[in-house]
């Protein structure tokens, strides 16, 4: 059983008291806080949270698990809460979970609360944690990371949302044994969470995308070279802006705006999807509005996409396919140091059940740009 008190990580985790009632009602009816915990009893007032400290805190102790407040050392206010659950003594496994304070977010505090409590239970003999996260909240996915967990896959509908239906959960995991400190990660960010050479600037896909985005890909020409060669809906245009930071932090792809730098504008999308990290190689996409093609922006774009991969994520090889009738993206690539490899028949799905044949170019890390 985890102890009465675990001061550790700068943070102190402790039970929760009855003086805790007004500041834990306050944290668990945050919008936030109750967007991305969909079991969070609604509303939530003070005699819930008096029912919490009293009895639903104290249940989950006798019952193998643990619920701790988060406090500050110093004051010993309460900054938010943390706990274990899905306790499985036969397989020396446990789930754990936690909620940070609209007051104390920003701070590292629910990095340190999960680094101090996962020690203490590896110490008592558990082997491995499992710490589950909404797709869309990114900044716990930011958590787990730091943490030292690691993505390890998606658990289809694994949760109700408030409200009807279900979700996606983001499985992360830490075993006894892994290495200390924050788990590696395959895409780091952008310096200064950008990229720039003063004529194009690169960053990360973001909410705000999608009406660019979606005039973008329901482009007839742009909708061909698409995977199925389809025009997408608003909807999969939001999601795929509001995931583009997951996708990043699990290691799947780097999906990106490209801005015209001089005015901030959006002038088109690119992304880099890393499909065999195992032999450092990774494909290229990228697509422009009529606006900003012929202008040099998609072969600038490409440089600095390629020089971030090969520098910064230590990619060997990068690949890109474009139709063969698609003589301006051949160009592009050309001009960024692409070299023509050959031509793969048959390899995307065309209209009408047909098949399209793919020219494939590449470009290795020892290429000059």
């Amino acid at each position: 059983m985890t102890p009465e008190i675990v001061e550790s990580h700068g943070v102190r985790l402790r039970p929760f008291r009855l003086d805790d009632v007004a500041d834990t009602a306050t944290a668990c009816a945050d919008p936030l806080t109750r967007r991305f915990i969909s079991g969070m009893p609604d509303p939530y007032t003070e005699e819930t949270a008096r029912w919490w400290i009293t009895e639903g805190a104290p249940a989950a102790r006798a019952t193998g698990g643990a619920a701790y407040a988060i406090a500050d050392p110093a004051s010993d206010r309460l900054l938010g809460g943390i706990g274990l659950s899905q306790v499985v003594p036969a397989r020396g496994q446990a789930e754990i979970g936690y909620w940070v304070a609209p007051w104390a977010r920003g701070r590292g505090v629910a990095t340190a609360a999960t680094r101090a409590l996962s020690a203490r239970v590896f110490a008592d003999g558990v082997a491995r944690l499992e710490l589950l996260t909404h797709q869309e909240n990114a900044a716990s996915q930011r958590v787990a990371l730091s943490a030292g967990f690691r993505p390890e896959g998606v658990r289809r509908d694994a949760n109700p949302t408030r409200g009807g239906g279900r979700h996606d959960l983001l499985a992360w995991v830490r075993l006894a044994d892994d290495p200390a400190g924050p788990a590696p990660r395959p895409l780091p960010d952008l310096p200064d969470g950008r990229l720039t050479d003063g004529v194009v600037t690169l960053r990360r896909l973001a909410p705000d995308d999608v009406d660019a985005l979606h005039r973008l890909h329901g482009l007839p020409e742009v909708a061909a070279n698409r995977v199925p060669p389809v025009a997408p809906s608003r909807e999969a245009v939001r999601r795929r802006c509001v995931l583009a930071e997951s996708h990043w932090l699990t290691g799947a792809s780097a999906d990106l705006a490209v801005l015209d730098a001089a005015s901030g504008t959006v002038a088109g999308g690119c992304a880099l999807v890393y499909d065999e990290p195992s032999t450092g190689q990774a494909m290229l996409g990228v697509s422009l509005l009529p606006e900003w093609r012929g202008r040099g922006f998609g072969s600038a774009l490409v440089r600095l996409l390629a020089g971030w991969a090969f520098d910064q994520v230590g990619l060997a090889r990068l690949w890109a396919g474009t139709r063969p009738d698609n003589a301006g993206a051949q160009r592009v690539l050309e001009r960024a140091g692409f070299r023509r490899e050959g031509l793969m028949r048959g390899r995307l799905p065309g209209p009408d059940g047909s098949r399209v044949d793919s020219v494939l170019h590449a470009r290795l890390a020892a290429d000059p740009g």
